[in-house]
């Protein structure tokens, strides 16, 4: 993390919650600075480090570094989340319509869902069965995300275990809770002549034929099939980007199952976009 991104975040905690500032404490003695709270939440997060590993270095109590982590996802949740960790608004979609035609020709799209797979060391014993899937052979907690062209991952369902697919995952998360409800934005089109009332996702394979999924052609035969099958795979490599990004900048590699915390994708959303 840069040290500007680190400051600002630190700055931003101090504003909204007196437990960021630096106070003193019942014997009048000043207690842990702004920075020093932040670091030790942001310690856990990024390397699975325990309550108390910062004890002997920080004289910081498990309780006291416990509390900084769960302060600190609460309110980056309630600082950036309207900002970004929001659904699009009725100028996303049109903004998103626009882009991604210009550039994959999918007039109607929305963006690209996919899931993939963190690894989770320390995932407890007891939960190994439950968390493991065959292809793996380690255990991995599921993040769905839907990213547009520009890396904004704008949906996201995470923490479900790694035994499961992605249609298992897709019928457990709320992202068309909006379109069932009747309370998202417009988001209609028109292609020749012909007028959508709804916007569309790529996908692989694997998800169900709906309207609001465009899948690839598994075995296209024909030209216009063909050319078809390669501009939806190529247009799906903006996801493919966007988990490349995240892995890229939490130091996470799926081969080796690296240690992931369901309370780190907040950190994850926040990094990614405020990076410079």
């Amino acid at each position: 993390m840069s040290r500007r991104l680190f400051t600002r975040i630190a700055n931003d905690l101090a504003g909204l919650d007196p437990f960021f500032t630096q106070r003193p404490d019942a014997r009048n003695y000043e207690g842990f600075t702004t920075l020093q709270k932040c670091t030790a939440a942001i310690r856990q997060l990024a390397y699975g480090t325990v309550a108390d590993a910062l004890d002997e270095y920080l004289q910081m109590s498990a309780r006291t570094t416990r509390e900084c982590l769960y302060r600190f996802c609460h309110n980056v949740v309630k600082l950036y989340s309207k900002k970004y960790l929001r659904k699009p608004n009725a100028y996303d979609v049109q903004q998103l319509y626009q882009a991604h035609e210009a550039r994959h020709g999918f007039p109607g799209m929305l963006g690209s869902i996919d899931c993939m797979h963190w690894g989770w060391h320390n995932c407890p014993t007891a939960w190994g069965g439950q968390y493991t899937r065959g292809d793996h052979g380690y255990p991995t907690v599921i993040l769905e995300a839907v990213a547009s062209q520009d890396l904004w991952i704008w949906h996201s369902f995470f923490g479900l275990p790694g035994s499961l697919n992605d249609l298992n995952v897709l019928y457990q998360s709320a992202i068309f809770t909006d379109v069932v409800n009747g309370t998202g934005p417009d988001t209609r089109f028109t292609v020749s002549g012909v007028e959508y009332t709804r916007g569309y996702y790529l996908a692989d394979g694997i998800y169900p034929s709906w309207s609001t999924i465009v899948k690839t052609i598994p075995y296209p035969e024909d030209e216009k099939r063909k050319k078809f099958a390669k501009r939806q795979e190529a247009a799906r490599k903006d996801i493919e980007r966007a988990f490349g990004v995240l892995q890229k900048k939490m130091g996470h590699r799926c081969t080796t199952g690296t240690c992931v915390h369901p309370k780190k994708v907040a950190s994850l959303y926040v990094r990614l976009h405020f990076a410079p």
